[in-house]
């Protein structure tokens, strides 16, 4: 596995793996509904390149595939963290959020926050992440339970 700073190219693939783990993985904590909204067929591949736009964003890749994502703004908000369902339980979210919190500490945030799913919490709680609150957010008219999260560093 490597990680490398993803560029513009990779959003096609980053939006597959999204949808595809979305689909594989976190539908035992989520409905059908829920996944279908979330990792819906209609988001636009404009809309979720420009997403990465202005943040630090990391693909980790094996064999020259992409299998794992994050990005985070400069103010420390890690918005999406996805491995690929093949890749699961191999550490490559752990390198993903090291390498973020080696980017927020050169500038000198004094933490990440993210908003985790349900899947995801647990994976978080082991980074050393708190629960600030369990939130329900919409998402295309659906409601979906998440847990805003934070990290302090330093």
């Amino acid at each position: 596995m490597m990680i490398r700073t993803f560029t513009p190219h990779d959003a096609a693939e980053c939006l597959a793996l999204f949808r595809n783990t979305i689909r594989e993985i976190n539908r035992r904590d989520y409905s059908p509904a829920q996944i279908n909204a979330w990792a819906s067929d209609d988001i636009s591949l404009d809309a979720w390149a420009k997403r990465f736009e202005g943040r630090i964003a990391h693909v980790a890749t094996h064999a020259g595939v992409i299998i794992g994502f994050t990005d985070m703004t400069e103010e420390g908000h890690l918005d999406r963290l996805f491995v690929a369902a093949d890749f699961q339980r191999q550490g490559i979210a752990r390198q993903l959020v090291l390498k973020l919190i080696e980017n927020a500490t050169e500038w000198e945030c004094d933490g990440i926050t993210t908003e985790a799913s349900i899947t995801a919490k647990p994976f978080f709680e082991t980074m050393g992440f708190t629960v600030i609150q369990e939130q329900s957010v919409p998402c295309r008219g659906v409601a979906l339970t998440n847990f805003k999260m934070r990290l302090a560093i330093g």
